[in-house]
Order: structure tokens, then C-alpha cells, then sequence
């Protein structure tokens, strides 16, 4: 697999760009889009950027029926002198073949797979954004071919990576959210593909998320599986809490998604000296903490938002609310910080920045 196979084919019908003040996530597509497959003869072959389009599937291809798929995203920004962004891709790749692995997927030579996914970035460099708060959603994932009813993994896959220009996720500023601790349903387990980015993982969320929403809450903060007391994840994000001037996340357990803005916080917070630990924490422990008026901050993190404060969680009647539903001194300085390197506004020590050439 070498980027000297790959093939271009320039779209002829090109899109209209959405306005910059009007850009919706995740429902707008640029004009190109990258595909490879993968057999058992060949290994991955057939890389390609071609144009964006509609794919032509087996109704009996197992991605349908058995879920074997994994997916990332990541983001590239503009900076204000024009520079093209990507921050920590090599993160995503890695995290890429460590959810191929739990779903019996061959991994991809990472590598490579960056060298491709700039190339197919550069080709769309104009899809770009330049608004404060926007940047290019980049989303690839490797999904099941194989035409097969049987149990087992696909002796085939394609994987591709779609870009989609997406807006802010604050556009009226950063709000602190209000959160439902669930307690009926489980995201994970140990042992299960908690800690993969696989589809199941968030589809099998829903159904508690629109109970909470249809309560007034934003998302839902999960509990463990088994115990149904120690916490995990917040929706789709990691979590954090300070209390009482420590910085306390849930350990990885097998069950917890590894976060790149998770890892990009912890070392953040290493270098600023500020105590962190990584625990298990329970709901009664959080909420005694609140009780005896030590929680002084509760943040989700995660690609999309980077940093999305918590001004209130529900729990079995009781009410948490957080910092009088205002933004943390902490939570909006890792946001500040973040955001600013990944648009090279703050300079970037961690060279956790890679420039799209």
C-alpha cells in the first residue's frame, strides 16, 4: 500500500459551498471523498480520491446485519495567516486500528492513511472554513462488504473518509449543559467495545438520550454497567470533574472511549501542575463532593465541542447544579487553549499541530 497507487479523479460537476455563516453540521459534503478496499489475496489495495457519490452495496453485505464497522473524526482548521491545520491526526489513526482490532478488522498502515487523508485535504483545501468557531469535519470509517448471511467477520471491507464544513458547536458562545445521570440503561461494559468507535456504541444510546431531552436535558451521563454507580462517559464524551481543587476523570476500564481531547487535557494539565487523577469515581461520591459544597467544576470533552461545561445534573429527583450554570475559570481556559492551538492562534509546544502542505 504506497500513495504512489493512488488515484485521482476530479469531480466535473463541483458543489455550491455553504454560506460562512450558515453551516450546518454533519449535512454538507465536499466534492470529493477517499475509498480503498481490502480482500484476503490482496490486503488494502484500490486507494482512490474520486468525486463525492452514492455507494453500491450487496443487500446482503454484513455492515447491514452484524455491525462490523468502526469509524473516526477529527477536524482541520484555517488559521487567520491562511494555514491549514490537523490536530493530533496520528491520535485518530492509531485509535482507527485499535477499534479494527476489537471489531476483527484488518488495521491499515497509518501512515500512509495520513499521507492520503492530506492529499484528498489539500484537493479540498477551499471547502476549508475560515469563521472563529468552524473548521472541516473529517470522518473515516471501514465498513463490512462481504455479500454474507453468515456469523463472522467480512472477508471484505472498504474503508473511506468523507469531509463535511461544519459550524461552530457554541455559535452563541460556550453554555454551560444540563445533564440526566441515567440509570436504566448502560452504554458499555468491560469487555464489550466500549472502548472502540463503533456504531453501536452510539445507536444504542438514543433511546435513553431522547428520555432525557424530553425531561430538559441536553444528554445523559453514563454509569457503569455492571455496579450502576461508578461514572463513565457523558453522551459521547469523556468527563471531568474538579472538586476540591483536584481534577478527577474515570480510569480507562476497556468500557471508556480513549479521547484525543481527553489526552490533549491530561497533559495540559500536567504541564500547568494543576492535581489530576485518573479513578474510579461513583455517582454517591460526586454527589456527597456536592453536598458538602466541593464541586467546583463538571465538563464533558471530545472532538466536536472540545470543552462543553456542565451547569447542572439530574439525579434520581436530586438537582446538582454546578457552578451557578456558569463556565469554569478552568474549563475556559483549556478551551481557550485548545481552540487556540488548533488554529495557531496559541503557540503550539506540544507539536500537537500537523500543517496540511
Amino acid at each position: 500500500m504506497k500513495t504512489k497507487e493512488l488515484e485521482i479523479v476530479k469531480s466535473t460537476a463541483l458543489k455550491n459551498k455553504p454560506s460562512k455563516d450558515q453551516i450546518p453540521f454533519g449535512t454538507t459534503f465536499t466534492d470529493h471523498m477517499f475509498t480503498m478496499h481490502w480482500e484476503e489475496q490482496k490486503g488494502w489495495h484500490e486507494p482512490k480520491i474520486g468525486p463525492y457519490e452514492p455507494l453500491t452495496l450487496d443487500p446482503a453485505a454484513m455492515i447491514f446485519h452484524y455491525g462490523q464497522t468502526v469509524f473516526e473524526g477529527l477536524k482541520a482548521y484555517r488559521t487567520e495567516d491562511n494555514r491549514i491545520l490537523l490536530f493530533r491526526p496520528e491520535k485518530n489513526v492509531q485509535r482507527l486500528n485499535l477499534s479494527s482490532e476489537r471489531l476483527s478488522i484488518p488495521p491499515v498502515e497509518e501512515d500512509v492513511l495520513l499521507d492520503y487523508l492530506q492529499i484528498l485535504i489539500q484537493l479540498e483545501q477551499d471547502w476549508v472554513p475560515s469563521t472563529t468557531g468552524t473548521s472541516l469535519y473529517i470522518r473515516p470509517f471501514i465498513i463490512a462488504t462481504e455479500p454474507n448471511l453468515a456469523v463472522g467477520p467480512s472477508k471484505s471491507y472498504t474503508l473511506m473518509i468523507i469531509l463535511s464544513p461544519v459550524g461552530s458547536y457554541f455559535p452563541g458562545g460556550i453554555e454551560p449543559v444540563v445533564i440526566n445521570v441515567e440509570d436504566q440503561f448502560t452504554r458499555a461494559v468491560k469487555g464489550g467495545t466500549g472502548m472502540a468507535k463503533t456504531a453501536g456504541n452510539y445507536s444504542s444510546g438514543y433511546q435513553a438520550q431522547a428520555s432525557a431531552k424530553k425531561k430538559g436535558n441536553a444528554d445523559v451521563l453514563w454509569l457503569d454497567g455492571v455496579h450502576k454507580k461508578y461514572i463513565e462517559e457523558v453522551g459521547s464524551m469523556n468527563i471531568f470533574f474538579k472538586i476540591k481543587g483536584e481534577v478527577v476523570t474515570p480510569e480507562l476500564n476497556g468500557s471508556i472511549l480513549k479521547g484525543i481531547t481527553r489526552m490533549s487535557i491530561i497533559e495540559l494539565l500536567n504541564e500547568w501542575e494543576i492535581p489530576f487523577v485518573e479513578r474510579r469515581i461513583s455517582i454517591d461520591e460526586l454527589y456527597q463532593a456536592y453536598e458538602d459544597g466541593l464541586v467546583e467544576e463538571v465538563f464533558g470533552t471530545g472532538t466536536a465541542a472540545v470543552i462543553s461545561p456542565v451547569g447542572e445534573l439530574n439525579w434520581l429527583g436530586k438537582k446538582m447544579v454546578i457552578n451557578n450554570h456558569q463556565i469554569g475559570e478552568l474549563s475556559q481556559k483549556l478551551y481557550d487553549t485548545i481552540t487556540g492551538i488548533q488554529t495557531g492562534k496559541v503557540e503550539d509546544v506540544f507539536n500537537w499541530t500537523v500543517e496540511v502542505n
